[in-house]
């Protein structure tokens, strides 16, 4: 890599250069844009400590972030962290800077005594699977995930 790179922890002083990416990931999702929500929840999330962001910055310039969750398991009676969001901007992609990110993670949650990190990518995310496969993940085949949704919207199957 040529390029000049930065990892950062981010704090709230931040915002200005994650609230981009955070959009930009979830516009990725299908998501509409909203600039202000995810200022938003960035910020009650951080000034709550209720998660971590790392992001990179690539010649000065916002390049990619992944952000964390504090999680428990019941099992092993430890802490876990859940890796939800990771991304990278199109013109960083290939650079190893995904997986500077996944190093960060572990590095950050080894610090803290969790016995391990979770992470979902999407079934036909290869670019992701394959990222986190060559390092080490390994991809649950014992249970399966399911999720609903508590909103108001009534919940029908296959919806």
């Amino acid at each position: 890599m040529s390029e000049s790179i930065e990892i950062l922890h981010a704090s709230t002083e931040h915002l200005g250069e994650i609230v981009p990416l955070f959009d930009a990931y979830r516009c990725w999702y299908g998501e509409e844009n909203n600039l202000d929500g995810a200022r938003r929840f960035l910020s009650q999330r951080m000034m709550a400590a209720e998660s971590e962001i790392f992001f990179v910055r690539m010649n000065d310039q916002p390049a990619a972030f992944a952000q964390l969750y504090p999680a428990f398991s019941s099992v092993a009676m430890e802490s876990i962290w859940i890796l939800n969001d990771l991304y990278v901007i199109d013109s960083a992609r290939g650079q190893g800077i995904g997986t500077l990110l996944l190093e960060t993670a572990v590095e950050f949650a080894r610090a803290l005594g969790a016995v391990r990190l979770e992470l979902a990518a999407g079934v036909n995310n290869r670019m992701a699977q394959s990222v986190c496969e060559a390092h080490g993940w390994v991809k649950d085949t014992e249970f399966l995930r399911y999720s609903l949704s508590v909103t108001d919207e009534i919940n029908e199957p296959g919806a």
